[in-house]
């Protein structure tokens, strides 16, 4: 029942992008016979809503190969395939397996990373909150030493998921804060390590070198630390969310990307070409500001809500 209750969460939050979709796929789905204009007006539709070139040019070729086999028609059929399509590349970057948690090894150390803005530290805030409810300890780390507003933050968040929270002190070395919280979870016996840090994208190459350094010095105190790397995107930035991927992946090795305020834009479909292009695991999607408003995400369930009418 829950589940059914998120699936219409996801539905709803992805209305403006369905919207937009729908408005010019409508005449598409409509027609009663897949021709060269269909396709074309296809292939429009999809780049509007930032499914960018490529990964549009794939989802025709797909689309193409089908009618000649005869295996999807015009109408229902073409809808049906197209989703089907959208849903395999996201499958290809997401398998089922990739959302999960691993078990081992304890602690786990995650070290979330993003430009300012995003959501860092609420996303880890809700991981925070449904580790604890799950019944596994946590700490969360406020490494974010730049700025006193996400400490301070980080704090409110720790309070409100019930969990211990190591901080530094404003202007501090934050590779350092991230040394003490390993210390501090292996000492405590804490399963999770949530390390939220930095996103000050307009001096990116001293954050980027302040982020190697923190997973260097998590790597002597703690050998495979960080476990994973994961990117937190505002689903607003359309094609600047590509760019911020690059960017991270390139300098870290990105492991898994979370998808906030997908309700609050009608370009959705950038989630699609990121999985396309990057292929790193999209681990969890956002729809909301309450606790339990993130979610593991579900390539099926996400290409239904964002194609069906």
């Amino acid at each position: 029942m829950a589940e059914g209750r998120f699936f219409g969460r996801l539905w709803t939050g992805l209305q403006k992008t369905r919207q937009a979709l729908t408005e010019s796929l409508g005449s598409v789905f409509s027609r009663k016979r897949i021709d060269a204009e269909t396709l074309e007006e296809l292939e429009e539709a999809l780049i509007l809503a930032d499914l960018g070139a490529h990964t549009t040019e794939k989802i025709l070729q797909e689309v193409s190969k089908r009618v000649k086999q005869k295996t999807i028609e015009a109408g229902a059929g073409l809808q049906a395939g197209v989703i089907e399509t959208v849903r395999d590349i996201l499958l290809a970057a997401t398998p089922a397996s990739a959302t999960a948690i691993p078990e081992r090894p304890r602690p786990w150390v995650l070290l979330m990373v993003g430009v300012n803005g995003v959501g860092k530290t609420t996303t880890l805030g809700k991981l925070a909150h449904q580790f604890q409810t799950a019944g596994e300890k946590s700490l969360l780390v406020a490494a974010d030493t730049f700025r006193a507003a996400a400490i301070e933050q980080a704090e409110l968040w720790a309070k409100r998921a019930g969990v211990d929270i190591i901080k530094g002190q404003p202007g501090g070395d934050a590779a350092a804060v991230a040394f003490d919280a390993v210390r501090a979870a292996r000492a405590r016996q804490v399963e999770r390590v949530l390390i939220d840090t930095a996103g000050r994208l307009h001096t990116k190459v001293h954050l980027m070198e302040e982020l190697k350094k923190m997973r260097r010095v998590l790597e002597r105190e703690m050998p495979g630390a960080p476990h994973d790397i994961w990117l937190v995107l505002d689903a607003t930035t359309g094609q600047n969310g590509i760019v911020q991927v690059q960017q991270f992946h390139d300098s870290l090795g990105l492991t898994g990307l979370v998808l906030t305020k997908l309700d609050g834009t009608a370009k959705g479909g950038i989630v699609i070409n990121i999985a396309d292009q990057f292929h790193v695991p999209i681990r969890y999607i956002g729809i909301g500001e309450g606790l339990d408003d993130l979610r593991p995400f579900d390539a099926a369930e996400f290409a239904a809500a964002l194609l069906e009418t």
